[in-house]
């Protein structure tokens, strides 16, 4: 178990167990952390990774130097420092780095292999859907080949067919490579540059330039471009967040004592920060060598997912070229049987095949998908990949990063305990203590100064005002310089400046206090001594306290008050620093003297104890609401972070994450034993990292049953185990992240959401979606736009299918009745790609039934124990592909072995058994949708054309009866121009009669189409409630959508030149139309029906009620009591 510093407080982590218990399990443990510490470990203001994650890590990390002496290093590498003075060291020859620079190559990452743009296109162009286009475009082509005469219309139907498959792809194309250049954009807007020393120069370089053995100069600010080991530090700190997760600064200086490379305090990382001190260091990895090279390496081995909607898709297109084909072969088998006709037959098979095919609906999901990555890109988020749209919405487990994607990374003073008052800084529900009126306040006023005196925090420039500028520094200093000047006024530059400092001693891991002298006048004297640090160390060193406006001798009670007030603020999860001052006597130490830290001529005691500052990394503005909509949505939100556990629950606790009790929070409130609390006594967990590569399946259970869980002090194979065992269980998960350490479960992910300001480049080529703001809050509105588009979708596809019966039943009645053929497949295509896509796309500005509704349903495929079982005994059901011994990875068979695998398939019972089980949650295409499309509103719009066929043709003296006469007369061919004339009653019909009197009826059929649809159109709105109601009308481009359909088809019927080409008349009567109107009624009133039946039957299921969310805005438990107030000094 890895060793942690001890707190603040002084009081050393203590181990404990979270048991998890099972009836088919063994007892397990996981070793978690005193309850009684809220906060990480902050004497040096950081914390150590545990040991075991790192050493599983380290496994695969090259590096060893760390270990090797300066005079080793310098040998390996063919360089001269001087460790003495390291600004005089030579360094590498240029001609050496040179040849360096050609011989390993640049230092940068080698870029994940991308497929080159035809690539893509083909990849979108071979989709199941646009293949079954431009095979159906492939067959028409057939059929006009056997019968060229008689199909000449196919000419334009196949290249119709086969441009639609390609157009499709286009847009699907184009869209992706937006979002690519888009990427592209952001990952080369900062060219790096780092120092080095050469030929004993320092010089500024390309960070690409930088070769293994150059000589780094690292400062405040920089961002450190290699690997390298450190000779030479003055107070270096490294940030190691991106790398580690951990948002406390990293101490480096020569000389190293562990073996693990993560732990070597003479090691710098590629990619890291370095907020305060400088330092010399060696290079002595590059580019794909360094530790974030190994990473990106983690992130390219992974595969990325499947989206559901793909999956879902996928499944929907082969089960309708799985009917359609099936279809087509059943008639063409009987055409052959009953007119043993071939041209015939194989033309016939081939319309019912094409009618099956819902031609526009690639098209429609592509840009309602489209459509809905543009309104997400209005509020700052990028879509790498369409589909990741509508993932966002199904996803039923968030696993976030907690620094920089929960938190803001930026340390904020939350309480102050000075002269016997506890204060708060902050506006917080759960605040205690006073608020700060005043910085005149006795004690804040001391603590104000010091903060602003003490501190070894840098601005980058200073011709701006000071909100405006950035800190370059540590971030628990930088926090107290920001309170510090929110509350002095006057200019807070000439503050430093009156009171200049005269001597120092920076913090250190030793003394873990920083202490400084300054021009202060007092009455005894000119100078006054200032000191902050870890509470304990700094109380030591007191022997007074500024106590109710006087300073008066430290007592056991004083130490008894600041042990409670120390412990409130550590439990709060906050990071406590402790201040004192000293009033120099002037007669010792008169202005002009000289200071000596080897000699120590500085007081060392007797100190006055000043008070107490907590201070914490604050949630993002609106981080609560969102994880209390995610929760309330039925999504499991869980925290992955390499912070200390009680740091990460503390945070989780204010930002509606973890709102339950822990297993020793119920010990605590009931009095028991830890390992007597059963598992339905607690709902929240934390796991320590170190714990998880001893888990068990059933661990894993047990974990995951939990509604709040937060796993902390992880490593990056850690996160990408806790993605991999998620999905075991059939979550949908998303991940979302900004450094380095995310990467590789960014990409393992289902959706990996990168952070655009603070992300690094390796995760954002990660992830399937970008916050362009940083704002975590995005995801909500993102989840609730991908439910929309999932339902708007589904709402498109039931609308969309129920033309299909109208179209296949005629093909069917003019072979077995036989009738005349009622509809072309020009007609079909006019209705597919005509009036219905343009009908279709409006629901992708269709808004959801209720403002709520979306959020308060479960997700549409929810983990239970139904479905854990089931995926279970899908996976037993197809055990694994073997393992390569020598690769480790799978053996992928060829692809003969899978296509002879797919023909055999079908006749095994484990395929029967898949096909058949019935699915947990909600799919795209159910059962529902499709009894709604095809049997009932399918049927019924099939009905209606039936009867405005006959009732056109009676028009023109044609009955039912001489219809079907006439059609089964296979002698003839009537219904053509050049038909031979037919005597009915006395009454001649000649062909051209014959043929305007079809076309007319032919016409009808298309408008009975489209009326059904657009009474289709508002019924399919409905999915909760009842067809009626305002918000049946509130989206205008519906009208939009079927108005321009009645104009394409009012201009392919009354052009008269495009009768010819589309079998249409314009002499048809709009009065037959009313026919399609009374059955549009028909449809809307057994829709009705059908939905209070539903209702009974079939009730909503919303999601239950979380108790103790807490709801209120996060800017406002945040946003500071009190503005600025004026401080004389």
């Amino acid at each position: 178990m890895g060793k942690e510093k001890p707190g603040l407080s002084g009081v050393d982590n203590v181990q404990r167990t979270i048991a998890f218990s099972n009836s088919n399990t063994n007892l397990r443990t996981f070793p978690s952390r005193d309850p009684r510490v809220g906060t990480a470990p902050a004497d040096s203001f950081s914390a150590d990774h545990n040991n075991k994650n790192a050493d599983d890590t380290a496994k695969n990390i090259d590096i060893t130097e760390h270990l090797l002496s300066l005079e080793q290093v310098c040998t390996k590498y063919s360089v001269q420092v001087n460790a003495a003075r390291p600004q005089d060291s030579f360094g590498l020859g240029n001609a050496q780095a040179a040849k360096l620079l050609v011989e390993n190559g640049p230092n940068t990452l080698t870029p994940p292999k991308r497929k080159s743009a035809l690539q893509k296109y083909i990849i979108c162009l071979t989709s199941l859907f646009n293949l079954m286009l431009i095979a159906s475009g492939i067959l028409v082509y057939i059929v006009l080949a056997i019968d060229y005469k008689d199909n000449k219309a196919n000419v334009y139907m196949g290249a119709i067919l086969i441009g639609v498959a390609f157009l499709n792809a286009v847009i699907e194309w184009y869209q992706e490579r937006k979002s690519e250049n888009t990427l592209a954009a952001l990952l080369q807007m900062i060219p790096p540059k780092t120092h080095v020393i050469r030929e004993r120069k320092l010089e500024s370089v390309q960070s690409a330039d930088v070769v293994v053995g150059d000589v780094l100069f690292l400062r405040m600010g920089d961002k450190v471009p290699a690997d390298c080991y450190v000779f030479a530090a003055t107070d270096l700190k490294v940030d190691n967040s991106s790398l580690t997760g951990e948002s406390e600064p990293q101490e480096r200086e020569p000389g190293n004592t562990m073996r693990n490379p993560f732990e070597a305090t003479n090691l710098a990382f590629n990619g890291t920060l370095a907020v305060s001190g400088s330092a010399y260091a060696i290079v002595v990895r590059t580019g794909d060598g360094t530790v974030l090279g190994q990473i990106a390496g983690l992130t390219a081995g992974e595969e990325k997912a499947e989206s559901p909607m793909s999956h879902e898709i996928a499944r929907f297109v082969r089960i309708i070229a799985s009917v359609a084909l099936l279809t087509a072969v059943v008639f063409f088998a009987t055409g052959m049987g009953l007119y043993n006709d071939f041209a015939f037959s194989i033309n016939f098979a081939i319309g019912t095949f094409v009618a099956f095919v819902p031609e526009g609906l690639p098209a429609t999901v592509t840009m309602l998908l489209t459509i809905a990555a543009k309104r997400m890109a209005a509020e700052n988020v990028l879509v790498k990949d369409l589909q990741g749209v509508e993932t966002l919405g199904a996803i039923t487990c968030l696993a976030t990063d907690k620094t920089g994607t929960l938190t803001r990374n930026q340390m904020m003073v939350t309480n102050l305990w000075t002269n016997g008052t506890m204060y708060a800084a902050t506006r917080a529900h759960n605040d205690i203590g006073e608020s700060i009126s005043s910085g005149n306040i006795t004690g804040v006023r001391e603590i104000l100064l010091t903060s602003t005196l003490c501190c070894s925090v840098k601005f980058d420039r200073s011709d701006v005002p000071i909100d405006k500028r950035q800190l370059l520094g540590d971030a628990t200093e930088s926090g107290l310089v920001r309170f510090a000047f929110s509350r002095l006024t006057g200019d807070f530059d000439e503050v430093q400046a009156q009171h200049t400092k005269v001597f120092e001693i920076p913090f250190n891991s030793a003394n873990k206090w920083m202490l400084s002298v300054h021009k202060l006048t007092h009455d005894n004297g000119p100078l006054t001594l200032m000191m902050k640090g870890a509470p304990e160390r700094v109380l030591r060193l007191c022997s007074t306290i500024l106590y109710q406006d006087r300073i008066i001798p430290l007592t056991d009670a004083h130490r008894a008050e600041y042990e409670e007030m120390y412990q409130y603020m550590a439990s709060q999860g906050h990071r406590v620093l402790a201040f004192a001052q000293l009033q120099l006597d002037g007669s010792a130490y008169p202005e002009n003297f000289t200071f000596d830290k080897k000699r120590a001529n500085y007081p060392e005691t007797g100190y006055t104890f000043v008070g107490l500052a907590s201070l914490e990394d604050p949630p993002k503005h609106g981080v609560r609401e969102a994880i209390g909509r995610c929760r309330s949505a039925g999504i499991q939100v869980i925290m992955v972070t390499g912070d200390h556990p009680l740091t990460a629950e503390a945070i989780g606790r204010k930002i509606n994450l973890m709102v339950g009790e822990t297993r020793d929070g119920v010990a605590a409130r009931t009095g028991q034993n830890v390992n007597d609390i059963g598992e339905d006594e607690y709902d929240a967990v934390v796991i320590h990292g170190e714990s998880i590569a001893d888990m068990s399946d059933a661990d894993w259970d047990l974990v995951f049953r939990k509604p709040e869980v937060i796993f902390a002090r992880t490593s990056p194979k850690n996160k990408l185990e806790i993605v991999t065992r998620a999905q075991a269980l059939g979550h949908i998960c998303g991940v979302t992240g900004d450094g380095v350490n995310d990467s590789p479960a960014l990409k393992k992910a289902d959706l990996g959401i990168a952070m655009n300001e603070s992300g690094s480049d390796v995760s954002k080529e990660a992830a399937s979606m970008i916050l362009l703001d940083d704002n975590f809050a995005t995801i909500v509105k993102g989840i609730e736009e991908g439910r929309l588009i999932f339902a708007n979708l589904k709402k498109s596809i039931r609308y969309t299918v129920t033309h299909s019966i109208p179209e296949v039943i005629p093909q069917i009645l003019y072979i077995i009745v036989p009738l005349p053929p009622m509809i072309t497949s020009i007609m079909i295509l006019v209705i597919d790609l005509g009036f219905e896509v343009l009908a279709a796309l409006t629901y992708a500005w269709e808004p959801p039934e209720s403002s709520n509704g979306l959020m308060k349903l479960p997700p549409r495929k929810p983990v239970t124990m139904r479905s854990i079982a089931m995926l279970r005994a899908r996976a037993l059901r197809h055990p694994p592909p073997p393992i390569d011994p020598h690769t480790g990875q799978p053996i992928k068979p060829s692809r003969i072995s899978r296509a002879l695998a797919a023909v055999k398939a079908p006749f095994t019972r484990v395929w029967w058994q898949d096909r058949l089980e019935r699915p947990e949650g909600e799919i795209l295409v159910d059962g529902e949708l499709l009894s709604w499309s095809y049997l009932e509103a399918g049927v019924l719009s099939t009905i209606s054309l039936i009867v405005v066929f006959f009732v056109v043709l009676n028009h023109h003296g044609i009955s039912p009866r001489q219809a079907r006469l006439m059609a089964k007369d296979t002698s003839q061919n009537y219904f053509n121009k050049d038909s031979p004339d037919y005597t009915y009653n006395g009454r001649i019909f000649t062909g051209d009669q014959q043929f305007y009197a079809l076309n007319e009826a032919r016409t009808g059929i298309m408008f009975s189409i489209y009326i059904m649809q657009v009474f289709n159109l508002f019924i399919c709105k409905a999915r909760f409630r009842l067809p009626f109601g305002k918000f049946m009308f509130r989206n205008v481009r519906t009208f939009y959508g079927f108005g321009a359909g009645l104009v394409l088809l009012l201009i392919v019927t009354y052009i008269p030149p495009l009768n010819t080409v589309f079998n249409s008349s314009y002499k048809s009567i709009p009065l037959y139309w009313l026919i399609a109107v009374g059955f549009g009624c028909l449809l809307l009133a057994y829709a009705t029906g059908r939905m209070l039946v539903l209702r009974k039957s079939k009730p909503i299921q919303w999601n239950q009620t979380i108790d103790g969310l807490h709801m209120h805005p996060t800017i406002w438990s945040m946003r500071q009591r009190t503005k600025s107030i004026d401080v004389v000094v």
